[in-house]
């Protein structure tokens, strides 16, 4: 007997007049998928993340089960023939014969072997590449933040618990997380209730929603470079901020809603 399909609201964004809110869809311990809704309120923007969840969840299995096998067929030529192989005359014979059917690909691979930096964007670390072995200064802020907010060691566990999933600062082990946390906490308001405050990004989730969402798209590195290079002047997401990088997670959930 299957499971129930439940959902989980989650805001992840909050400034004034603008709420961000994740929504996921789950049948059992199973998650079908999740889509972000922007708007003036959580509340309304909660129902758009539904209607995007529920146009993504509707499409045809054809169109839901495809999309993951393409994007890591053109990752491959871009990564290997450039790091693995020094330059020769039969590299671009040999990129073309490992991705014959990525017609948009090929005008852009002998590019690809004259600039050493494309192998970055195509195989993008989820953490930063080494985090500073010194995080006292950040520890300490975090101290001088909760006393401005007023908050106990109970409520800060309790925003904690929401942020990251368990009540302890000392179980945060990426400094990537530990940052997030302390902007957070500058951007709160004095007296705030900790159950109801906005909680950080976190990187990782944004990275990986990203991924879902190319993957969906059935967009290949060159074209999700191309779109970062056109909205950000950029050509790789680690070289976004975490607020650029909900930017860009936000217009791909506007392409596929189109696209659907």
């Amino acid at each position: 007997m299957e499971s129930s399909l439940s959902f989980r609201a989650r805001l992840v964004h909050a400034e004034a007049g603008k709420r961000v809110v994740q929504l996921s869809a789950w049948q059992g311990s199973s998650c079908l998928g999740s889509a972000l809704g922007e708007a003036e309120s959580a509340e309304l923007a909660e129902e758009r993340a539904l209607e995007r969840l529920q146009a993504r969840l509707n499409q045809p299995p054809a169109q839901q089960h495809q999309p993951p096998n393409p994007p890591p067929q053109p990752e491959a030529p871009v990564r290997h023939p450039v790091v693995r192989r020094p330059p020769a005359e039969d590299s671009a014979e040999a990129i073309q014969a490992q991705a014959p059917t990525a017609e948009t690909i090929q005008p852009s691979l002998p590019q690809a072997q004259s600039q050493p930096e494309a192998p970055a964007v195509t195989a993008e670390p989820h953490e930063p590449a080494a985090d500073p072995e010194d995080w006292s200064d950040e520890l300490a802020e975090i101290d001088i933040q909760l006393k401005r907010l007023g908050w106990d060691r109970n409520q800060e566990g309790t925003y904690l618990q929401r942020a990251f999933g368990h009540p302890s600062r000392n179980r945060i082990t990426n400094y990537t997380d530990l940052a997030a946390y302390v902007r957070s906490l500058r951007d709160l308001k004095p007296s705030t209730d900790p159950a109801a405050a906005s909680i950080p990004l976190r990187r990782r989730d944004l990275l990986s929603q990203s991924d879902d969402l190319l993957a969906a798209l059935q967009w290949d590195a060159n074209r999700g470079r191309q779109a970062l290079e056109q909205q950000f002047k950029l050509s790789s997401r680690q070289q976004l901020s975490d607020e650029q990088l909900l930017e860009f997670n936000m217009q791909l959930e506007d392409t596929l809603a189109k696209a659907s």
